[in-house]
């Protein structure tokens, strides 16, 4: 079955507080194989993605990259020259790799700007955005513009998980529940319900938001936030219920959650036309989640959806 997979990272030398933010987190061994594949982007990653049946993957920097950076010049330099260095890892295998953009977020003149680059000059499908950028979320009114052009453009935002920005009493001494296992989904999810209860959805109703992890947990509380938003005290509300915005303009993968009843789920929730796979590579096994897929207890012309066709109408392929 042909796919296309959307969360699929990559490393750069030159960005070594990367890869040191991700040691510190990984048991060694992991790390080991981790970051023997996070940095190559030629034969051995094209030979995974043929036993997998991937057919085309959209690469992405890993985080945090750019949006670590203290100050909007270093972002900017940063981020056009890791997608510099992307267009020409893509250029190795144009027919199987596509790009998501990375940008500089400190700036939303800037971030703008080098969307408009990448997409016109390089041939990108989108940008990745990994989380808040130093406490600032998407929702926020000096991202408007930003958004406006976005919209216009027609291509997708990946919205990735990034740390929090303080660490919740709840957490203290587990400090494993911070990251991937649990609080990147409340960050997540939690930066996309921003967007809806900012009104970003309704201000530009023709943008595309992508959330990995299955959706970041939202696909299966619809209802909740439905019920919680309509009681909640204030006179103003949006025209929609959290979960139409939701419905209209998130899409969820399925990275890094292998398992039927979630992906059920989520179809059910969210539609047959929401859902798309992706691997979330290197980080899980591109086998792995290619078997998970295929065996699902879905029909085929659902499958054949997840697997391909969204993504390939939202990246206009």
């Amino acid at each position: 079955m042909r796919k296309i997979a959307l969360e699929e990272h990559f490393s750069l030398p030159w960005l070594p507080n990367d890869i040191e933010a991700m040691e510190s987190r990984l048991d060694p061994g992991f790390f080991a194989h981790i970051h023997a594949r996070m940095g190559e982007i030629g034969e051995h990653r094209l030979a995974e993605m043929d036993r997998a049946g991937i057919e085309r993957m959209v690469l992405s920097l890993t985080a945090p990259g750019a949006q670590s950076a203290i100050g909007a010049d270093a972002a900017i330099e940063l981020a056009r020259r890791a997608n510099d260095d992307l267009a020409a890892h893509i250029a190795f295998a144009p027919d199987r790799f596509l790009g998501f953009a990375h940008l500089p977020m400190q700036s939303p003149g800037a971030a703008i700007r080098e969307l408009d680059r990448t997409i016109g000059d390089l041939g990108f499908r989108g940008a990745l955005v990994n989380g808040h950028t130093q406490g600032r979320y998407l929702d926020a009114a000096e991202y408007r513009p930003f958004w406006a052009r976005v919209q216009h453009l027609g291509y997708p935002i990946y919205i990735h998980p990034g740390d929090m920005l303080g660490t919740p009493a709840v957490f203290e001494g587990y400090p494993w529940m911070k990251g991937a296992s649990w609080g990147w989904m409340n960050e997540t999810g939690g930066h996309a319900l921003r967007l809806v209860y900012g009104g970003v959805f309704e201000e530009f109703p023709g943008l595309t938001v992508i959330l990995g992890h299955m959706g970041e947990a939202l696909p299966f509380l619809l209802s909740r936030l439905d019920s919680r938003y309509a009681v909640r005290p204030g006179t103003q509300r949006l025209p929609l219920t959290p979960s139409e915005y939701i419905r209209r303009n998130i899409m969820v993968t399925t990275s890094g959650v292998n398992a039927h009843p979630p992906l059920v789920c989520s179809i059910d929730s969210m539609g047959a036309d929401r859902v798309m796979f992706s691997v979330d590579y290197p980080f899980e096994s591109s086998e792995r989640s290619a078997e998970f897929l295929e065996t699902a207890p879905i029909g085929e012309s659902v499958k054949r959806a997840v697997a391909y066709e969204n993504a390939a109408r939202i990246l206009k392929l």
